[in-house]
């Protein structure tokens, strides 16, 4: 339990007759990139803002640093961040000015030396005193992660980061991620693109009709995938092979 930053039992949440957590049971090491994945409607979004006690689950235990999201929930707050889908910067201000006012937002002592070490670090010194509203989209999503990183949070959720993002800048994002990692962030992320997982990814969870129907790295994954006959080579499992096979097991060849 020590060595785990999120941990999740039996989560369940209903809209009206729409089940859409129906007893969800999962664990996220602290320092490592956990990505859930599932097909739209699945409830990963759910389960984001679950965790990050935008949404309160029906029945279920979920702890989040170590804290219960149902009974401190403002202790939960206090150590997470959380980028959504969609980027939340201010364009009118410049990326420097956006680091700042959310030092300020969280009563930070020295919001300009935050801002100053969190542009050298996310490549945006050169683009510091621009107007968020002329970066690129993937300038935009780089400022976007570093403003959740303002307080050195301890997890952070990214819930589709790399959405709308041309590939150049996707790649940009994946670099940042794995650094996040490197220094002991744990990352949980979710999206729509299988690569991601494969290429991000110490875990995978797949997210299928309210529960959690497979867990484990993408090796495991993979050894639960049955063996392709192929005269002349062996072929491996892509991930989207995986996901496929694990939620569609009826439309096997």
């Amino acid at each position: 339990m020590e060595n785990n930053s999120i941990q999740v039992i039996g989560l369940k949440k209903s809209y009206r007759q729409l089940h859409v957590l129906k007893g969800v049971d999962f664990e996220v090491e602290k320092g490592s990139i956990f990505a859930l994945l599932g097909s739209n409607g699945s409830g990963k979004t759910t389960i984001v803002k679950i965790l990050s006690t935008l949404l309160k689950q029906d029945s279920g235990m979920a702890k989040v640093n170590g804290f219960d999201v149902a009974v401190h929930p403002d202790k939960v707050r206090q150590s997470i961040s959380l980028t959504g889908q969609f980027v939340a910067v201010d364009e009118i201000l410049t990326g420097r000015e956006n680091l700042v006012m959310i030092g300020r937002l969280r009563h930070l002592k020295n919001p300009h030396d935050i801002a100053k070490q969190l542009l050298q670090r996310f490549g945006l010194t050169e683009a510091a005193d621009r107007r968020a509203g002329t970066y690129s989209g993937g300038m935009r999503r780089r400022l976007d992660i570093a403003m959740s990183l303002v307080g050195r949070s301890p997890l952070v959720f990214l819930d589709e980061p790399t959405t709308g993002l041309d590939p150049e800048a996707r790649i940009e994002v994946w670099k940042m991620v794995k650094e996040l990692a490197g220094n002991g962030t744990t990352v949980f992320l979710t999206t729509q693109y299988l690569e991601e997982a494969e290429q991000l990814a110490d875990k995978i969870a797949i997210l299928h009709e309210g529960k959690i129907i497979v867990s484990g790295t993408l090796a495991a994954l993979k050894r639960l995938f049955p063996p392709a006959t192929v005269e002349y080579i062996e072929k491996q499992p892509t991930l989207e092979e995986i996901f496929l096979s694990i939620i569609n097991p009826k439309n096997e060849n």
